[in-house]
């Protein structure tokens, strides 16, 4: 199982979807590739490029200043002697993290049969889901830090839930947060985040 020739050696390199690993040999990338993938992963990749190609267009106010702040934001950090390193989300963390926001906000997933309409291979059916609710799966590999996109989508929820007059979100004391003086919108969650250590 080959790489493309393309495919970049940093973790932190945006990855095209066409350049993306698949389960078979390189010369089955245009035959195979999206056969072999999980059923709605080919086509979300390819509209969540497109999400951040455009600059988040659709998403809410409060999502759009997340993922800048989070992703598009120099985040320099202190070293034990004195210098100054740039901190940086894998690329992975970041893809997860678009395409929950992508799926809530421009989207608006609500159950099973709104995510089918991503499904390539048209062999995903109703049948195959017991949920009835609102269910998004990352799937990331070891390593790849999961233990962080959980704590960017809880920020994003809270966030969310506190800024967004109709999020349908969960915001544990977002009530509360909500009555308290505040700045602007986003000078305020991004004085929160800076005082949490969110942003590394």
């Amino acid at each position: 199982m080959a790489l493309h020739e393309n495919f970049p050696d940093s973790p932190h390199a945006i990855l095209d979807p066409d350049i993306r690993w698949f389960p078979a040999d390189e010369a089955l990338r245009e035959t195979s590739m999206e056969k072999l993938m999980p059923p709605l992963v080919s086509q979300l990749r390819k509209k969540v490029k497109e999400f951040r190609d455009g600059g988040y267009v659709g998403a809410a106010d409060t999502s759009k200043g997340l993922l800048k702040w989070w992703f598009n934001t120099p985040h320099m950090l202190e070293q034990a002697d004195g210098t100054m390193t740039q901190f940086q989300y894998y690329f992975a963390q970041r893809e997860a993290l678009e395409t929950i926001v992508y799926l809530y906000d421009v989207v608006g997933v609500q159950d099973k049969y709104d995510m089918m309409r991503f499904d390539v291979t048209g062999l995903v059916s109703a049948s195959m889901f017991d949920e009835t609710w609102r269910r998004f799966v990352i799937k990331m590999a070891t390593g790849s830090g999961k233990t962080k996109v959980l704590s960017l989508a809880l920020a994003w929820s809270f966030f969310h839930k506190s800024y967004e007059p109709d999020s349908q979100l969960s915001g544990h004391h977002a009530e509360h947060h909500r009555a308290r003086p505040r700045l602007s919108r986003l000078s305020r969650i991004a004085h929160l985040l800076r005082r949490s250590g969110a942003s590394g």
